[in-house]
């Protein structure tokens, strides 16, 4: 069974599909088998250039709309309120649908806040979005964020992965009642060769996989993405509901963060990131 984070008034599934690096082809194929096995979290955003196949992937998955949470995010060149209303409406058209239940600004990229944070405002008062938050933000323009917004944020999406320390952002997140989502998980296929992921695996009989999501969703008021083109690991991905890691293999997971663990920092679009705690 699916569990669900609350996260000012947002109920978002746990485990999402996300559709990063995923082509249109793939996209098409994966989205149906992702809902048909249980997942009702798919991700995707404007940049990745398959927002319209993830929408007839919906529609043929036979799974209603309503039933799915859809999460987009807009890319950092419609921050000016009318190019993200455009592109609201552009992505609503391509996702085949009248309403996104979560919108997220994909980066900070040096924006001044105020006019973006106002245009995801408004398109939440027209009704094409249900939540807004953000993406790969720090805990400074976090907080800046949610003081501008009218209605609440509910998450910050950001890498984590067991070589990354994002405790700051997490505990930042918690207190203002966001969750924060995880991208990359995986590490970039690191943590599939990682020994003490191995000897938990193996305790465990699960997959490294299954592992690391299981770590994830496990801490309070996290959403882990999962990312996969292959059917038979889709579903093994969905399968993280129905064992625990003990406090002591928590640990030993947290306990493999180092100080340059971050994979993802583009020039241009990050902010200046948290130091690790």
């Amino acid at each position: 069974m699916q569990n669900f984070v609350s996260a000012n008034g947002a109920q978002i599934p746990a485990l999402g599909y996300g559709t990063f690096r995923l082509p249109g082809p793939d996209t098409l194929r994966m989205v149906p088998h992702a809902l048909k096995i249980g997942f009702r979290h798919i991700d995707t955003a404007q940049i990745y250039g398959n927002e319209a196949e993830v929408g007839e992937g919906i529609e043929r998955s036979g799974v209603k709309r309503a039933d799915i949470f859809l999460t987009t995010k807009v890319w950092v060149d419609k921050y000016g309120r009318d190019a993200l209303v455009a592109s609201v409406d552009e992505s609503l058209r391509k996702l085949r649908t009248d309403y996104v239940d979560l919108l997220l600004l994909h980066w900070p990229a040096g924006h001044s806040l105020p006019e973006p944070v106002a245009a995801l405002n408004e398109v939440v008062k027209a009704g094409k979005v249900r939540h807004i938050g953000l993406s790969n933000f720090n805990t400074a323009l976090m907080k800046e964020a949610i003081a501008l917004s009218d209605a609440p944020l509910v998450t910050n999406q950001v890498e984590y992965h067991p070589y990354i320390d994002q405790s700051a952002v997490i505990r930042a997140a918690r207190a203002a009642g966001l969750c924060v989502t995880a991208y990359y998980p995986m590490a970039d296929g690191k943590v599939f060769t990682d020994p003490v992921l191995k000897e938990i695996a193996a305790a465990h009989g699960r997959s490294i996989a299954q592992i690391v999501l299981r770590w994830v969703i496990q801490q309070d008021g996290l959403v882990a993405l999962s990312k996969t083109v292959g059917e038979a690991r889709a579903a093994e991905n969905f399968a993280v509901f129905d064992f625990a890691l003990s406090a002591d293999e928590m640990a030993a997971i947290h306990a493999l963060a180092r100080p340059d663990g971050r994979l993802l920092s583009p020039a241009k679009l990050a902010p200046a990131w948290d130091a690790a705690a």
